[in-house]
């Protein structure tokens, strides 16, 4: 079985792309009918679908490896699919739980690293547009830090900490708007603009 795509994908830290070869590559194995379930990197394949947060699909995949294969034999795949479990019940704390319980293997360490951080910033888009207030502990619950941490984090990107209560004060990000005029309707407001004047 031929996974050097897969291996320059990992290589080239191209994570988003790990899910497509993956899923492209156990077609061509699965139509010659070549027995794969041994070989498979089902923990690399998982992690990518999580990487791009392709939750079904990594879903059906786990549910597609044998099942006296997923405790024993893999149990780099199992810790992957804890992490899709913890993303499937919106437990945003578990995620990184599940992700730091487990030694990963240096070809899904990579991955997971970066999974998280992209997670992390995704979280806290998340607490940016839902809070206007939130407390420490909640913080860094959902976006996978020490409380200390977190609060660092935040601080740097302009929240302002009451020391008192452990309330940070959210800051809500500019939102830049760009007006796009379509050029007809720029034509037909100079005609009516000229027309009024003359």
């Amino acid at each position: 079985m031929d996974l050097s795509q897969l291996h320059d994908a990992l290589a080239s830290r191209s994570y988003d792309k790990i899910a497509d070869v993956c899923d492209e590559l156990l077609i061509q194995v699965a139509s010659k009918g070549v027995s794969y379930h041994e070989e498979w990197p089902y923990a690399i394949h998982l992690l990518g679908h999580l990487y791009i947060n392709d939750l079904n699909s990594a879903r059906f995949l786990w549910k597609s490896i044998p099942q006296e294969m997923k405790t024993e034999k893999l149990p780099e795949a199992a810790a992957a699919w804890k992490i899709g479990q913890c993303l499937w019940t919106k437990d945003y704390a578990a995620v990184y739980v599940a992700a730091h319980e487990f030694n990963w293997s240096p070809e899904a360490s990579g991955i997971v690293t970066s999974f998280l951080e992209n997670y992390t910033k995704k979280m806290f888009e998340l607490v940016t547009t839902a809070y206007s207030t939130i407390s420490v502990s909640e913080l860094a619950r959902f976006i996978g830090m020490s409380e200390d941490d977190a609060t660092k984090y935040v601080v740097e990107r302009g929240w302002s900490l009451d020391n008192e209560t452990q309330m940070l004060t959210v800051v809500k990000p500019k939102r830049v708007t760009e007006q796009k005029i379509d050029p007809s309707k720029l034509q037909r407001l100079t005609e009516f603009v000229f027309h009024l004047e003359n």
